[in-house]
């Protein structure tokens, strides 16, 4: 009798390439994990520059992935396969981050770059990234898509006289460019997540470590914002200048934004309190400084409860790890002071 060969199923294994595999080592492995590649290899396959792909990510075009235990976003093969099956790639999704500085918009627009600067100043279309020049000034970018929208919707401020509102913002010395920015910024990293923790981070990346403590008094719960603050996908800039105009423009800096942020910032706060408490130091049992992940459940655990800052994470189904009773504190005036059982010594401030 004639023995039927098993069929073969064909496993896509990156873009443009693939490997076949027999029915019944599928069968056997189960469903196999996606493949995701690094960012810089999606940039390449995407044959996009290294800014236009970061770009690409937080503008939403471009879904990434967060591995359990953290570390970069990495992009799903199907991702890629997906993008580059649209019609007219690479040039349709380059067109989408295409960026113009302040004479090459003016250009688009069919002005001169001094109004086209007015216009920016007051609002009427926000910056969507910037550099910094040979002499650290910052050259702010646009979304070659949003200046022509805005063209569309507004063609009487391309031409004839400002309105008077306009002008006296403008004398004024107006300014909101950084402000929007740190807007549409914020905005797109909110849309991105819904854990709790994260956005109440994002939040408090606008604010000034005074403003900021007023807010959360709490330090652990302060360390936590720093530490659950999403990162850019290439890093931050390498760069000392680029580094420290990128925190400056970070901060609000007008007093009704500066407001706007701290109740946004209590807003988040109140519900990410009433979803889990921020670690507290000693949480961790397996030797490692760093409070896990938040949301993050035990290795191999399908799902998980919290059970407080003593119990953290329990996969369901499992018995909470016992705790040591933790050892009396000696009396006031007695037995060695805090500083000493911590092993530190005081400093004295140099004059």
């Amino acid at each position: 009798m004639a023995v039927r060969e098993a069929p073969r199923v064909r496993v896509v294994d990156g873009v443009g390439g693939a490997r076949t595999s027999g029915a019944a080592d599928v069968a056997e492995r189960g469903a196999e994990p996606a493949v995701t590649v690094a960012a810089g290899r999606a940039a390449q396959q995407l044959e996009l520059r290294r800014g236009e792909f970061e770009l690409a990510v937080h503008l939403g075009l471009i879904g990434v992935t967060v591995g359990q235990g953290g570390g970069r976003p990495r992009v799903r093969s199907e991702e890629i396969g997906r993008l580059r099956a649209q019609a007219g790639f690479p040039e349709v999704l380059r067109d989408r981050v295409r960026t113009l500085g302040t004479a090459e918009g003016a250009g688009l627009l069919g002005i001169s770059p001094v109004r086209f600067t007015r216009l920016a100043r007051v609002g009427c279309f926000s910056p969507v990234s910037f550099y910094l020049n040979r002499y650290r000034a910052v050259v702010w970018l646009y979304l070659a898509e949003d200046l022509a929208r805005f063209a569309i919707r507004e063609p009487g401020l391309l031409a004839g006289k400002s309105p008077v509102g306009m002008r006296t913002m403008l004398t004024a010395g107006t300014d909101w460019r950084a402000r929007n920015w740190r807007t549409c910024r914020i905005d797109r990293l909110l849309s991105s997540t819904e854990d709790p923790w994260v956005r109440a981070s994002v939040e408090a990346s606008a604010l000034d470590p005074v403003q900021l403590a007023e807010v959360v008094d709490d330090p652990y719960e302060r360390a936590y914002l720093v530490k659950a603050r999403p990162e850019p996908v290439f890093g931050r800039p390498g760069s000392v200048s680029g580094r420290e105009i990128m925190a400056q423009l970070m901060l609000a800096d007008d007093p009704d934004e500066i407001l706007w942020r701290r109740i946004s910032l209590a807003l988040e706060l109140d519900r990410a309190r009433e979803a889990r408490p921020a670690p507290r130091p000693g949480e961790e049992r397996d030797g490692s400084a760093m409070p896990r992940r938040a949301g993050a459940p035990k290795e191999g655990a399908t799902e998980a409860v919290w059970r407080g800052p003593a119990g953290g994470f329990t996969a369901l189904g499992e018995a909470p790890e016992a705790t040591p009773a933790p050892d009396p504190l000696p009396e006031r005036g007695t037995g060695p002071g805090l500083l000493t059982r911590l092993g530190l010594r005081r400093r004295v401030a140099s004059p």
